[in-house]
């Protein structure tokens, strides 16, 4: 199906629609390296839920800057980055991001994201909420200037409070789905309301620091057949073994090498489910001698050993 003009300015221009339904449209961003798919439910005039489902390092999209739009992002799993006065951050699981909607590309430092997007048309939706619920005073213009007034992007960290609102709209059963997320919308548009925006503690980096972990991270990624030490980096990137460590960690989440055991880990079950390579050569081209070693690896970021894993997906494919 093809997408509107304004389906486009929202999600992209290269969006496709997947199927459309009376409250709900799955969506569709794609290229070589992935994929996003995107499920939006009008749950009031102006006010959609949409679960993000992400298997993409970037989506660089077109996508018109529409200031009318109001944000309120949960990350579940995965990363996300978000701009903030110029610099970036990341969203991390259990975090809450409040922005206004922007036309520059969406960054996914693993590659993978799953989470919930609140999406507020503040011209199209109502001016306060009072008018669907006696008690809920709530207007989206104030949220927005509240939260974004100066900024592009308010960031909160995980906290029980927000878990408890997000954690049962990822299992919501289809015959309470409509009245579930009304409740769950303005549960959480009058939490945010209650609160007064206070600044958190975060690791903001620089473009040139994000630019230094992201080198770091394709130098990994050329070299997924060797055991690359953050020395043989620092050597290769001109900078000290001080600034990959941390500039890496605050983009990725994770140390160096747990993030390069990780893709060589992801890069073998590949291997194993389209080749017909022993077990034993897999080990070997991703730099490991010892087939002990590299199961328990295996093991440890794919959460079976590597033959266990060939059985499964083989069979998946019968």
């Amino acid at each position: 199906m093809t997408a509107s003009i304004r389906e486009k300015q929202l999600h992209g221009s290269a969006v496709e629609v997947l199927s459309r339904g009376e409250d709900c449209t799955t969506y569709r961003l794609a290229d070589e390296s992935g994929t996003v798919v995107m499920t939006s439910y009008s749950v009031f005039p102006g006010i959609d839920l949409i679960y993000n489902d992400v298997h993409i390092r970037s989506s660089a999209v077109n996508r018109a800057d529409i200031n009318s739009i109001l944000e309120i992002d949960h990350c579940r799993e995965g990363r996300i980055e978000c701009e903030f006065q110029g610099k970036l951050l990341y969203l991390s699981p259990g975090d809450l991001s409040i922005h206004r909607k922007l036309g520059n590309a969406s960054f996914f430092p693993l590659s993978h994201y799953h989470g919930i997007t609140i999406m507020i048309d503040l011209e199209r939706a109502p001016c306060c909420l009072a008018c669907l619920m006696n008690g809920i005073d709530v207007c989206p213009r104030t949220l927005a200037e509240k939260f974004c007034c100066g900024t592009n992007c308010f960031l909160m960290r995980a906290r029980p409070c927000i878990e408890h609102i997000f954690s049962e709209l990822y299992s919501v059963p289809d015959c309470i789905r409509r009245g579930y997320f009304k409740v769950k919308v303005l549960e959480l548009l009058l939490f945010l309301n209650g609160i007064d925006p206070l600044p958190e503690q975060h690791i903001i980096l620089s473009k040139a620091q994000v630019e230094l972990a992201k080198s770091t991270c394709r130098f990994l990624s050329d070299h997924l057949d060797a055991k690359v030490t953050i020395p043989q980096i620092a050597k290769h990137l001109h900078v000290s073994e001080t600034q990959i460590k941390s500039c890496f960690k605050g983009v990725y989440g994770v140390p160096v090498y747990a993030y390069a055991r990780s893709e060589k880990m992801r890069s073998a079950a590949l291997m194993l489910k389209t080749t017909d390579s022993t077990v034993l050569e897999v080990a070997g081209k991703y730099g490991y001698d010892n087939g002990s070693k590299f199961a328990k690896a295996f093991r440890d970021v794919m959460g079976i050993s590597p033959n266990e894993y060939r059985t499964r997906e083989r069979g998946s494919l019968i």
